[in-house]
């Protein structure tokens, strides 16, 4: 399998390259050169596989030429063994026809463990290999950087500095970050949003001299591999409930766009997809353009699902580029037009070709509680501010009340206990594995939105993990 960049100029890369490299050298997004297509009758061969088992079948094709069945086989098994639930990813019925998945049972309790468990073992086994050490670095908007601690805490040919929005993520979500203590660990606080911080680390990225220095590389979703291990989830609740011969739509709690794209690589990939739901929060920058057909950016607004507090969704390029049939300049050109003047406009043809699939919806922090309280009362259930958003969704766009639509659960309630507990009244606990996780120390180290900073500090802290 090669991979190509949605710009179009950057060399064309096997599979452990495009892991090593995370953002290509154009600037660009890899994506897959061809997609592989599961038949009918190869899906319905895949009920009863257990999800390690389901991950190694998926993502097969993607590896090809650089992983065997054999260590693909094991490391799917050792990412997934450690998962408090039995099924991984399991499924529950809130109405008619209308499931919720539950994402959150990994170690850092959110979706971002179903990738990044996989993602840290494939370097581990990629730069063994090579015989070749890199320095990750990373943004996130509250759950990435807890799981990509995780996955690569104490890893021999890693080092890792993840940065966070000060004070725009949950005290749960800070924690899980500062309070892992690995020598080849670092956390940054910045002084901006989200958005500010992907930016830093794309500026990093696209400073070819810096980037071969510190040999550098990203777990965001960036990352192919970040999306290539998400698909698997789709599959499997689509298995679960009748795939091939029921067709069925998902929604999802939307800021960066890498978790529903997985679901529209699933559908490229012959899954039944009928719909994608995208859920967005007062930053809707999302939903607004699946009105409109224009990408605007506006302020980005503080909410109760700071995750996706976003008004750049890096993933969503990807789509743009299957959207204008591979048209890497075309691609180049929006880009450079949202860059420069924080909007573009996507062709008609190529946004209408988008609306067949997706819709999207917003929810202010207000309906976000209404939601919570609506289903606490009605199913029992305690989501979090973001799970809440993608079942919000998925319960408004179900126009088709035969189909069946599963709301992806992307986070545990108890990540978020200030606004579960304003929303039902009952203040979730975190699981026995974290208990502690409010007494245990922190390290952590504060910065301003300044690329050349940040530079310094990387530079520093690069390859010295005795520091």
């Amino acid at each position: 399998m090669k991979y190509v960049s949605t710009r179009g100029k950057a060399p064309v890369l096997d599979f452990d390259d495009v892991l090593l490299a995370g953002l290509a050298r154009d600037g660009g997004l890899y994506l897959p050169e061809s997609w592989p297509v599961f038949s009918a009758a190869e899906i319905r061969a895949m009920r009863g596989l257990s999800y390690a088992e389901l991950a190694a079948r998926i993502m097969r094709p993607f590896v090809e030429g650089c992983l065997n069945d054999a260590d693909l086989a094991r490391l799917c098994a050792e990412s997934y063994g450690g998962f408090t639930h039995p099924a991984v990813a399991p499924l529950r019925q809130i109405g008619h026809n209308q499931w919720v998945m539950e994402l959150f049972h990994g170690p850092t309790l959110a979706f971002k463990d179903y990738a990044l468990q996989l993602v840290g073992r494939l370097f581990d086994h990629v730069l063994k290999k090579k015989n070749q050490r890199v320095t990750i670095v990373g943004a996130t908007s509250g759950d990435t950087g807890s799981a990509a601690i995780e996955a690569c805490r104490d890893r021999a040919a890693v080092d890792i500095v993840i940065l966070h929005p000060r004070g725009r993520v949950s005290e749960v979500q800070r924690r899980q970050m500062t309070t892992v203590l690995s020598s080849n660990v670092r956390n940054l606080a910045v002084d901006g949003t989200f958005d500010d911080c992907q930016d830093l680390v794309k500026a990093l990225f696209n400073d070819a001299a810096f980037r071969d220095e510190i040999n550098l590389s990203a777990v965001n979703s960036i990352n192919w591999a970040r999306v290539m291990a998400q698909i698997v989830y789709y599959f499997a609740a689509g298995v679960a409930l009748g795939a091939p011969d029921v067709p069925m739509s998902f929604s999802v709690p939307t800021g960066n766009f890498g978790n529903v794209f997985a679901g529209y690589a699933a559908r490229l990939m012959g899954l039944p997809v009928d719909r994608l739901i995208v859920g967005s929060n007062a930053n809707d920058i999302l939903t607004r353009f699946f009105e409109g057909g224009v990408m605007k950016t506006e302020g980005v607004v503080p909410s109760l699902s700071p995750s996706m507090d976003i008004q750049v969704s890096s993933n969503f390029e990807r789509l743009m580029y299957l959207a204008l049939n591979g048209d890497g300049a075309a691609v180049d050109r929006l880009m450079g037009e949202f860059r420069g003047h924080g909007a573009m406009v996507m062709p008609q043809g190529a946004w209408s070709s988008m609306r067949d699939v997706f819709e999207a919806y917003r929810f202010d922090d207000e309906a976000t509680l209404a939601a919570m309280r609506s289903l606490k009362r009605s199913t029992g259930e305690s989501l979090d501010p973001h799970s809440a958003i993608g079942v919000a969704a998925a319960l408004k766009g179900h126009s088709r009340k035969d189909a069946t639509v599963v709301a992806l659960a992307t986070a545990h309630p108890a990540k978020f206990p200030d606004a579960v507990e304003r929303a039902t009244g009952i203040r979730p606990g975190l699981p026995a594995h974290m208990a502690d996780l409010f007494q245990r120390a922190e390290r952590m180290d504060s910065m301003a939105n300044d690329v050349d900073a940040l530079k310094s500090y990387v530079r520093a802290f690069a390859g010295r993990t005795g520091a």
